[in-house]
């Protein structure tokens, strides 16, 4: 339960409650598909990034990336264990990033969200897994999309990288 002093009580409570409220119409959809009333698999891919230093980064942008990236993927995962549980099992995977076991530099939220979703995924593992829910985290690697930006590895910063060089989409899937 959250706590706070002052007029930020109510509107933060607002913005819990509506966010819980789309993750459960989000997992609700599942329900009246062709398994109506099953929920196996939750894949947790939402992702965004900003390009700032960790000493000009601005309180919003963190808040923002930390908001949909760990705790937007934490309210999903909350979400759908409540409907795993009473079928039995189910299997969760979610997509982290190489910058969560390394850091990237100009990305310091973005790297932070990901190395809070390894603790995340590795403490839900080891609490729902006896009750046959398995939760996976896939950390493709560098791929060259808008969230890379600039940020993307080149020449020498690939020495990190076992195969000496960035995969692609196809090495991933």
């Amino acid at each position: 339960h959250l706590r706070f002093h002052g007029t930020a009580t109510a509107e933060c409570q607002h913005l819990v409650e509506q966010r819980q409220r789309i993750a459960h119409a989000a997992l609700g959809a599942t329900r009246n598909g062709p398994q109506r009333g099953r929920l196996d698999t939750l894949l947790c891919n939402a992702g965004i990034a900003s390009k700032h230093l960790v000493v000009n980064c601005p309180e919003e942008a963190w808040q923002q990336i930390i908001d949909t990236n760990l705790t937007g993927t934490y309210r999903c995962m909350t979400a759908a264990v409540n409907d795993m549980m009473p079928q039995g099992g189910g299997s969760i995977v979610v997509i982290g990033s190489f910058a969560g076991l390394q850091g990237t530099n100009g990305q310091a939220a973005y790297a932070a969200s990901k190395a809070g979703l390894i603790g995340l995924v590795k403490t839900a593992a080891r609490e729902w897994g006896p009750l046959n829910i398995r939760v996976n985290m896939v950390c493709p690697g560098w791929q060259q999309t808008r969230i890379a930006g600039d940020s993307f590895p080149t020449g020498d910063r690939l020495d990190d990288h076992v195969l000496g060089r960035v995969s692609n989409l196809a090495d991933v899937s």
